[in-house]
């Protein structure tokens, strides 16, 4: 009877020192690194609230977003003259392409 206790406890002993080993190992390159959300915006694209301000400021008033591509926004309003657009680039800091 002590042989199979013997046999069982020494099985055992290596069943549970095997387990550290058979979890995945973490890659260098995640270590430092934020996780990654789903709600994670890009920060180099151009939001539409951003924008409207821009045109808000360049004197477009009423100023609301009519269209938006993966290379462009555009923003219409009024202006002095009449009905005007602005055409901004959908990269950080929203440069003007068309007044």
């Amino acid at each position: 009877m002590t042989h199979f206790i013997t046999k069982a406890s020494f099985a055992a002993l290596i069943a549970l020192a095997s387990i550290p080993f058979a979890t995945p190992n973490a890659s260098a390159s995640e270590w430092g690194r934020p996780p990654v959300h789903v709600q994670h915006r890009p920060m180099h694209a151009c939001s539409p609230v951003q924008a409207v301000q821009k045109a808000r400021w360049s004197g477009l008033r009423s100023a609301r977003v009519t269209n938006v591509t993966p290379r462009r926004v555009v923003v219409s309003g009024r202006d002095h003259r009449g009905w005007d657009q602005m055409v901004f680039a959908n990269v950080r800091g929203c440069p003007v392409i068309r007044r």
